[in-house]
């Protein structure tokens, strides 16, 4: 089986531009949350896409009914595609968290990462499609781990309404393209 999945980040919120923690938090898309939506599903309207997957967080959603559209077809939410959960943190700016705890993985009450990614990676697994590509749009916390994981460790940055694009075949995943951008973020 070969298949191309698409990582897509969800577009920008004022928790985004602001640099909290959005975690499980559901603020919406802000104006150019939404453009950056439409902005990665004209780039991707060219691809054969079967399925178009999302966490269940109406930023995702919103962005994956822009991208499915383009296809005819109607996003599903997945909880195994949700960000991960930053606790108490929430909400909170990122820089504060680090600067209390050195990390944001060291915060008290923060999702593991490696449990974000043994929620993710069989949800992942079990989407593909033959010859056919599949949209997930999901989260920064939830792409970065697991494109980290296809590549020996190395982080990619992924920024919102940013698309990853990786291929399945004989058995292991291939990192093609990783945190791009159809349209520069706005400051």
């Amino acid at each position: 089986m070969t298949a191309t999945v698409y990582l897509v980040r969800h577009g920008r919120t004022t928790l985004n531009a602001q640099d909290r923690l959005r975690g499980l938090s559901d603020p919406p898309l802000d104006d150019v949350g939404v453009a950056q939506a439409e902005a990665v599903a004209a780039v991707l309207a060219t691809a054969d896409v079967a399925t178009v997957y999302s966490s269940p967080l109406q930023r995702a959603v919103r962005t994956a009914q822009t991208i499915a559209a383009r296809f005819d077809l109607s996003a599903r939410p997945d909880p195994r595609f949700n960000d991960r959960d930053y606790g108490p943190w929430t909400g909170h700016e990122r820089r504060a968290v680090i600067e209390e705890f050195g990390s944001v993985d060291a915060a008290p009450g923060v999702e593991a990462t490696a449990d974000v990614v043994a929620r993710v990676r069989p949800a992942l697994d079990s989407v593909l499609q033959d010859d056919r590509a599949v949209v997930i749009v999901s989260h920064d916390a939830v792409i970065k781990p697991l494109i980290a994981g296809f590549t020996d460790g190395e982080e990619p940055v992924i920024p919102t309404g940013s698309w990853s694009e990786l291929h399945w075949d004989h058995g292991g995943w291939r990192v093609i393209v990783a945190g791009r951008v159809p349209m520069p973020i706005a400051p």
